[in-house]
């Protein structure tokens, strides 16, 4: 059975031999798993979830109770006292942007204080050109870089002393990047560190990537607002599209009024049917955030094992569910990519090439053969071609078909002599 999908008998020892040694490491996901399921199973329950709330509205989409429900599941689930779930937003970006759009007014200064954020903001922000950028609006930007893979804190702390910064937007995820994704703990150390000098700064997290991989989420250190995409972690792969915003009560609020109308915010917004998908992909959220870091924490053991470098090594904590694989070559980089499309379940005839992207400045390598276009939560894999060559393999809605994901297309690789 193995061989029909192209999978060597090579391959099935090694990562046999590879999985025993991540077992140690399964559980603590499965505990992890158990926790957000706990977490998200008494909101549903305090929340009266039924059937009734998978109705649908139309037109203006006042009093959907079902929508309205979801919000504050969202709310229990991330610990805020607000949100904003809707499938008007287009992805993460877009949520994103009007995130930033809510919160940020002509001459307000946005600081990023992990470096650049991610190529698909370069325009919103105005580091690309766009005359519809922040920056074409009079919002100033700023950066402070990592160092070490952790904050800056002295030039934060002198940063925050010196400037009137309005919003500090901090990425957790690495996006196209070679540093490490951060955890919650240094997030509650810098956040501690910039209310200490001035308490009226917003702190506002991309939290992309990351939601149910701990146990806990940014709102608890000390965050005003966080952001997602609902076609990664909460959207637990039925979802087919949107995104959320949820934190402060008053600043969620403004979100809402920069994405619908201002006057009308939250209570408008047709859910054109999409309730109880939303709902039943945050319920198998967990899971399915479970078996992504499955495949993870495998595949860089395995790549590992056959030479390559990989960060996060299969052992070290998690805070998000990408896994990067350092190549070092454009065509060990195409190869693999390759065999993820070959082993997906939709376009597996597919054979991708590098082109060019909206939102990025170099040609992009993307394998995502998913029930929902885009989708980062089921398996996929992508990156930049440029150096150092490397991978970025998310998601899998089921351990086994990460798995045999990974086995297809380490396959390829070690038949490329």
């Amino acid at each position: 059975m193995y061989n029909s999908l192209g999978i060597s008998n090579e391959v099935v020892k090694l990562v046999d031999k590879c999985e025993e040694e991540c077992l140690e490491e399964f559980k603590k996901i499965d505990d992890a798993c158990t926790f957000n399921s706990l977490k998200v199973l008494n909101s549903f329950h305090k929340n009266k979830v039924s059937e009734a709330h998978f109705g649908m509205t139309t037109g203006y989409g006042y009093n959907d109770i079902g929508r309205d429900v979801i919000e504050e599941v969202f709310k229990d689930v991330l610990g805020a006292e607000s949100a904003l779930v809707r499938s008007q937003f287009i992805s993460g970006t877009h949520a994103l942007t009007v995130c930033f759009q809510a919160l940020l007014r002509p001459g307000d200064l946005l600081l990023s204080i992990c470096g650049k954020p991610y190529d698909t903001l370069d325009e919103v922000i105005g580091i690309r050109e766009n005359s519809s950028s922040l920056k074409s609006y009079g919002v100033k930007y700023d950066q402070i870089d990592l160092v070490d893979d952790d904050f800056d804190y002295e030039k934060v702390e002198e940063y925050i002393k010196n400037n009137k910064v309005k919003v500090v937007e901090i990425q957790r995820s690495k996006g196209y990047s070679t540093r490490k994704s951060l955890g919650l703990d240094k997030l509650g150390k810098v956040i501690k560190l910039i209310k200490n000098i001035d308490k009226d700064v917003i702190i506002m997290v991309d939290n992309c990537y990351c939601e149910f991989v701990s146990e806990s989420e940014p709102l608890s250190v000390g965050a005003d607002v966080i952001v997602g995409s609902l076609i990664k972690n909460l959207g637990g792969g039925i979802a087919p599209n949107g995104a959320y915003i949820a934190g402060r009560y008053d600043l969620v609020e403004l979100c809402a009024e920069r994405l619908t109308v201002p006057g009308c915010g939250k209570e408008v917004g047709p859910s054109l049917g999409i309730n109880k998908q939303i709902l039943q992909g945050l319920f198998m959220a967990p899971s399915v955030v479970a078996s992504a870091l499955k495949t993870a924490v495998l595949t860089s053991r395995v790549m590992e094992e056959i030479g390559y470098d990989v960060e996060p090594r299969y052992n070290e904590e998690r805070v998000d569910i990408v896994q990067n694989i350092i190549f070092h070559n454009p065509e060990k980089l195409i190869l693999f990519t390759r065999g993820i499309q070959e082993a997906s379940p939709i376009d597996s005839n597919a054979v991708v090439e590098a082109s060019d992207m909206p939102g990025y400045d170099s040609k992009v390598i993307m394998a995502s053969g998913a029930f929902t276009q885009g989708s980062s939560i089921e398996l996929s894999c992508d990156g930049p071609v440029r150096e150092p060559y490397i991978a970025y393999m998310q998601g899998a809605l089921t351990y086994p078909y990460g798995k045999l994901g990974l086995m297809h297309a380490v396959t390829k690789i070690l038949n490329d002599k």
